[in-house]
């Protein structure tokens, strides 16, 4: 059912029949979702073979690809045309606060009213994750007081990314719980359950592929044909279009139980967009002037940069016991959609951003000390037999 989901939108993709903007998007959309049951399942058998967190990095690279096409894509028309330049950050910006500011409340409110749980944990291994993201985080910090996202920039955040997948990829492999689809996979025979795995991975992604980028621009056409304002659309419901593989693997995650996995996977996804998607920006921006050069922020998308970095801090330092509350998840919501619906105060929310950190830290201070520990390296015993 879920590859038969994905057939209609693909051939949409494709040019095989045609269809007004709203049938486009709700076909593309489908599609989406097809791919992204393919995605969870193949993302819990490949526990099998790699650590969680190396599994979790692969899947969140795999998740955000149609925010890669999206944002290069504006990244790419701002050598013509400077307004993409502003779009290109909206865009990114936007993408980044939604997962914090949507995503992870709710997969706390789900686990609520599915479990009755008042908060969620993430293990030992996803500390690294943590410590990654708040080294990103403070480098993000530097970009709205120079002005400019450089090719400087892109080599340092991607330095900080392939020392995340280097560490991921010396924890060792954890054999998981496995359920349904992903369970009937996982016992076959080793040669069979990977091509299995990659085949499912390969399927999903190339349809996500297919359809992204008509996705996002056959729902924003849609919402303009509305009368809504086009920088709400770049900024909220392009992001929102392109992030749905991400919301519906975690929500599959999140129903399930599987509440670990599923915030894990969001952390993994915001260490990709604070560095792969921050630097993809000024090389494509690069590339399509034929010089190297630096992407341009203007005042307002540097106080967005601010405020995305500032609410990141926030969510990292109420992550550093390894829990996430529901008081918490709904303070990030409810500054999220303040933030969202009156944008002319966004300097009053970087403030209260900043402030709540202060409190956090000052109230988990041995969390903050202790939290480096997951920087050691992991040592794993080898069998001598």
């Amino acid at each position: 059912m879920a590859a038969l989901a994905m057939v209609p939108g693909v051939a949409l993709s494709l040019g095989i029949f045609e269809g007004p903007d709203p049938i486009r998007a709700l076909l593309f959309g489908i599609t989406i979702v097809g791919a992204a049951f393919l995605l969870s399942w193949a993302a819990e058998v490949v526990q099998l073979d790699f650590s969680q967190g190396l599994a979790l990095a692969l899947l969140a690279l795999i998740a955000v690809l149609p925010e890669y096409i999206v944002d290069a894509s504006f990244a790419w028309l701002a050598a013509e045309d400077p307004v993409y330049a502003g779009y290109a950050v909206a865009n990114m910006t936007g993408a980044n606060r939604l997962l914090i500011g949507i995503a992870w409340p709710m997969v706390v409110v789900m686990a609520f009213i599915r479990f009755r749980r008042r908060h969620i944990e993430l293990g030992e291994g996803h500390g690294l994750e943590l410590v990654v993201l708040l080294a990103a985080t403070i480098y993000a910090f530097v970009l709205p007081f120079k002005g400019t996202i450089s090719l400087i920039d892109l080599v340092i955040l991607i330095a900080i990314f392939v020392f995340y997948l280097w560490r991921l990829s010396r924890l060792p492999a954890e054999a998981p719980h496995l359920v349904g689809p992903a369970r009937l996979i996982g016992g076959l025979p080793i040669f069979q359950r990977r091509a299995v795995t990659v085949a499912l991975a390969l399927v999903a992604t190339v349809s996500i592929l297919l359809v992204a980028e008509s996705f996002a621009k056959a729902l924003v056409a849609t919402g303009m044909s509305f009368g809504i304002d086009e920088f709400l659309l770049v900024q909220w419901l392009a992001p929102l279009a392109s992030e749905a593989p991400e919301f519906v693997i975690v929500a599959l995650f999140a129903w399930r139980g599987a509440t670990t996995l599923a915030l894990g996977l969001l952390v993994s996804s915001k260490i990709n967009q604070w560095t792969l998607l921050v630097g993809t920006l000024p090389l494509v921006y690069s590339i399509a002037l034929g010089r190297p050069d630096a992407l341009p922020l203007d005042s307002r998308q540097q106080q967005e940069v601010l405020l995305t970095a500032a609410q990141s801090l926030f969510a990292i330092v109420l992550l550093l016991d390894l829990r996430l509350s529901l008081i918490g998840a709904g303070v990030l919501f409810v500054l999220f959609i303040i933030q969202m619906i009156l944008p002319e105060i966004r300097t009053a929310v970087t403030i209260a951003y900043f402030v709540l950190t202060l409190v956090a830290v000052l109230r988990s201070r041995r969390q903050v000390f202790r939290a480096f520990r997951w920087l050691r390296p992991v040592k794993v015993l080898q069998n001598k037999d």
